[in-house]
């Protein structure tokens, strides 16, 4: 065994060791491990603050150690008397760092309950009960009253449990979870009840960060900042509860500390900042500007949030060629990233620490790539607040659902394809929770491309779908189906092709589209010592070494240049990382060893960027 190896492995175990003798809990074994698992804290899990888009002093984290029961579905709308024993939030219930590690499945529920005690800051001001994501349904309990229920495994929601609180003492707040997995119909992206090949473990429960804000009864509940490069201006608009008729909203942008623009709107009018000789984003130079959004009611300020926006466009235009190019911040960037699935061998859909979570940006980047393919997943939004700074193109997919039989779902032929028929509860399903993960990350400066639907996974309404999404987020293109049936619709017409990279005929539908590349690849590598489990690991092309794996990745860049001449304006790598059993990943799933030289990756991706391939009208 190699040593290095064997020294990680002995200081898991102790650090653990150690957790599990002061507080009960231990990661489940049996499964490879992150090099972040040692590092959770079960008093301090991802103590971070969950929303760096809308942030206030006065919160609470709820993550740790909360007491569960797993019970049957039939008849259990109460919570039960007793529990099975402790799970460490956020960490979904199958993963190994909730150390509960059990399957749910749709003819059980799970159950939480924690108690809590409201800090004294917290006095004659409002109480909001935040949930970053919980997968699937859950209803919410404060002190025995239901204060909601919500539906969708992706989105951030919460409640006001103020009339709920009690006065003084301990606090107790209960959570009901039912999750059907691959047999409802709801987005759940790559998880299935019975994981194989490219389908994983499920994810029941919550799993982002759970947390209590104190606001006053008039208080800002969202933003939504849009930049527009051309008019020099940053545009916001804001949804504030319990807003009275001569109240005001001061808006202030500032560069480096310093203001750069102000106005106050009333009535809720959007505000429209002039932002005068802008610093662009770009992954080059990710510059950020800080944001400063008050409600100010006879000269004082009510309540305040901070927030941050970038001014950066993304566009398309055709070359000189008339064929349709991807254009960032108005010039040609080829736009080159792995497929990213965001899933950890620990915790599943959750980063084991915000240090794991940076992680695979950060050597994404270091390994020369400008772009990521979120792919069916949707990320905790410090996941996205990281691509901001670090200066991270993305696009994100919907999570899939309603697949039928996935394989038979494959791509139609072009001018043949044939959407799917979905009940209307399932088409609901969808449009409510693509909706939701529109609206919670517009103001991500990283996201670029919005995916609606990928190879034929429940593709629906294929037209009507790409249509509202366009009219809903004119800042932003849509690639209608990644891999897909594909249509006369959106901005971009995307293939897929294993392993070599290939491109569709910018003429295709009267060249109206730009051409993308949305995966190729998937080389694989299975390394002892790092695998999900011990045989039968497959990559759509398998090594024994990494020198090979090497040589044909780098064969496969070399036909790049005549590509991008011909009118390729992007393309997705599988992947970033080793998933359970595809061992496909530029890194393992334990991101314990990098199978291909970062630096020369980086050397080889810098070329693809060469500004004089594509020349713009």
């Amino acid at each position: 065994m190699n040593k290095l190896f064997l020294s990680l492995t002995v200081l898991t175990i102790s650090c653990v060791t150690v957790q599990a003798q002061s507080t009960g809990w231990q990661p489940v074994p049996g499964k490879i491990m992150s090099p972040w698992a040692e590092k959770v804290d079960p008093a301090n899990a991802l103590p971070e603050y969950p929303r760096p888009q809308l942030v206030r002093n006065n919160w609470l984290n709820l993550n740790g150690l909360w007491d569960y029961a797993l019970v049957p579905k039939a008849g259990t709308e109460s919570a039960p008397t007793s529990f099975n024993g402790k799970i460490l939030v956020p960490y979904a219930v199958e993963s190994a760092l909730s150390g509960v590690g059990k399957t749910v499945g749709k003819d059980s529920v799970l159950w939480y309950k924690r108690t809590v005690t409201i800090p004294a800051k917290f006095k004659g001001q409002n109480v909001l009960l935040h949930f970053g994501a919980v997968d699937w349904q859950c209803d919410v309990y404060m002190n025995g009253q239901k204060v909601g229920t919500h539906q969708g495994g992706y989105d951030p929601f919460s409640f006001d449990v103020t009339n709920q609180l009690k006065k003084g003492g301990q606090q107790e707040v209960v959570v009901r979870v039912w999750d059907p997995t691959s047999e409802g119909p709801q987005p759940r992206g790559k998880q299935i009840n019975k994981p194989h090949s490219i389908w994983y473990t499920p994810v029941t429960g919550i799993w982002q960060t759970v947390w209590l804000e104190a606001v006053p009864k008039t208080h800002i509940a969202s933003t939504k900042q849009t930049p527009d490069i051309d008019k020099k201006t940053l545009t916001v608009s804001s949804k504030v509860n319990n807003l009275q008729a001569s109240d005001r909203l001061r808006i202030t942008a500032l560069s480096n500390g310093q203001k750069v623009a102000e106005q106050e709107v009333t009535n809720g009018q959007d505000a429209v900042l002039a932002i005068n000789d802008p610093k662009l984003w770009s992954p080059d130079s990710p510059f950020l500007y800080d944001l400063a959004v008050a409600v100010v009611r006879n000269g004082k300020v009510i309540d305040e949030v901070k927030s941050y926006f970038a001014m950066r466009k993304i566009s398309v235009a055709p070359d000189n060629n008339g064929v349709l190019r991807m254009l960032l911040n108005n010039q040609f960037v080829f736009q080159y990233g792995p497929l990213d699935q965001g899933w950890w061998p620990d915790g599943l859909y959750t980063a084991p620490t915000d240090e794991a979570l940076r992680f695979d940006i950060e050597k994404t980047k270091g390994m020369g790539f400008n772009m990521i393919r979120k792919h069916v997943k949707v990320e905790p939004a410090r996941w996205y607040h990281h691509c901001d700074k670090l200066g991270m193109l993305i696009w994100q997919d919907m999570p899939s659902g309603d697949n039928g039989n996935e394989w038979e779902q494959r791509p139609g032929i072009i001018g043949k394809a044939t959407d799917r028929d979905r009940t209307a509860e399932s088409e609901q399903m969808y449009r409510t929770e693509w909706k939701a993960i529109m609206d919670a990350n517009h103001n991500f400066p990283s996201i670029v491309v919005w995916v609606p639907f990928n190879e034929a996974w429940g593709q629906f309404k294929t037209e009507e779908i790409t249509k509202w999404t366009m009219a809903y987020d004119p800042s932003r293109l849509v690639n209608s189906a990644s891999g897909g049936n594909f249509y006369p619709v959106g901005h971009i017409l995307d293939l897929h092709n294993y392993p070599a990279p290939a491109m569709p005929d910018p003429a295709l539908f009267g060249q109206k589209q730009v051409i993308v590349l949305g995966e190729f690849g998937g080389l694989g590598l299975p390394l002892e010592g790092h695998t999900w489990q011990s045989k039968n690991n497959w990559g759509y092309q398998t090594f024994k070494n990494a020198e090979e794996m090497t040589a044909r990745y780098t064969s496969f860049l070399d036909r790049f240049e005549e590509l991008i001449k011909r009118g390729l304006s992007a393309a997705v790598y599988t992947q970033t990382t080793d998933v359970e059993v595809e061992t496909n990943g530029l890194m393992t799933y334990d991101r314990k060893v990098i199978k291909m030289p970062e630096t020369q990756l980086k050397q080889a991706h810098m070329k693809l960027y060469n500004p004089a391939l594509v020349s713009v009208k």
